[in-house]
């Protein structure tokens, strides 16, 4: 089979390889594709593997050829997924690859807000603690974590990986999920929506984006939370109304953000974020560790051999 990877570099900027893709068929692989290029790019392959390439109904209609879409990642919002049914196209993701990763980032985020170890690390190379009367130095609040509460909102595969971590921590963890509070571990105690946001010292979220959840995290949300507040979100980004959050920050109602992802990618030079008090944004890297990014490979290999043998998995255009 023809296979086509739109925009493979962000998924393996040459430290992984594409064997395992390779060996199934007649490869090409681009490290990024423009939208007015992907039909020439794309024109007679049977498989497509996408990671933000957006891939619609005209797209569809106009490759004869096509009855396969990888998506090299969990959400598959980039796809048509009704045109995708109606031609009967198989449309694949790649599921919890990256939950030990996201878990990790989401802790990276809180450990560094709470205990500010960049912040000190400059400070220490400018000699804020050379030239310190005292044997230490500090000029910040600094945050113990256990007996702290966190609010997960969401208790999926990242939710629930999140939670143990929080355990190990000594936190309480709170939870907003549809799942009951009989599914529930009895470390983790079931709750509402505001009530989360109005007593949890911490809140990340670990829900998809749908459109109940656009914008989740607004104005009269964040008025609930403590001024100690910390938001965190490796989820999606337009789960924030940004600015709501920036104002947030910017006049103290709550303390911190750290977030992995905003609602456009990369920035627009005015995000409010991007200049907001307090908050600490990394580029969409939660994901991005080697042995996540080998998880989406051996996975993606999986998934077409799946495909090739008439018995597809992971298929969300069913």
């Amino acid at each position: 089979m023809k296979i086509v990877v739109l925009d493979g570099y962000a998924a393996n900027p040459g430290d992984l390889n594409w064997d395992g893709v390779k060996a199934l068929g007649e490869c090409t692989i681009y490290d990024r594709t423009a939208p007015e290029d992907i039909l020439e790019r794309a024109k007679g392959a049977e498989v497509i593997l996408t990671n933000k390439v957006v891939i619609t109904a005209e797209h569809m209609a106009a490759l004869p050829d096509l009855k396969y879409i990888g998506v090299l990642a969990t959400g598959y919002n980039i796809i048509d997924i009704a045109a995708a049914k109606e031609r009967g196209i198989v449309v694949t993701n790649i599921p919890a690859y990256s939950t030990p990763s996201v878990g990790q980032m989401v802790f990276a985020h809180i450990l560094n807000i709470t205990q500010r170890v960049q912040h000190y690390a400059d400070e220490v190379r400018e000699g804020k603690w050379t030239n310190c009367p005292d044997f230490c130095f500090w000029d910040t609040p600094l945050i113990e974590l256990l007996g702290k509460k966190i609010g997960l909102i969401g208790l999926g595969q990242t939710g629930y990986n999140t939670a143990r971590i929080a355990i190990g921590f000594g936190m309480k963890v709170w939870a907003y999920s549809s799942k009951s509070r009989l599914q529930l571990p009895p470390e983790i105690r079931k709750a509402e929506l505001d009530q989360i946001f109005r007593e949890c010292d911490i809140v990340s979220l670990h829900c998809p984006l749908t459109e109940s959840t656009r914008g989740l995290v607004n104005a009269e949300r964040l008025a609930l939370m403590k001024p100690t507040g910390i938001v965190i979100n490796t989820g999606r980004g337009p789960l924030v109304n940004e600015q709501d959050l920036a104002d947030a920050l910017n006049s103290g109602k709550i303390y911190a953000a750290g977030v992995d992802v905003l609602s456009t990618e990369p920035p627009r030079a005015d995000n409010p974020l991007l200049t907001a008090r307090n908050c600490f944004i990394t580029p969409h890297i939660a994901w991005a560790t080697s042995a996540a990014r080998e998880r989406l490979q051996a996975i993606l290999v999986e998934n077409l051999k799946a495909y090739a043998d008439g018995k597809p998995v992971n298929n969300v255009a069913k």
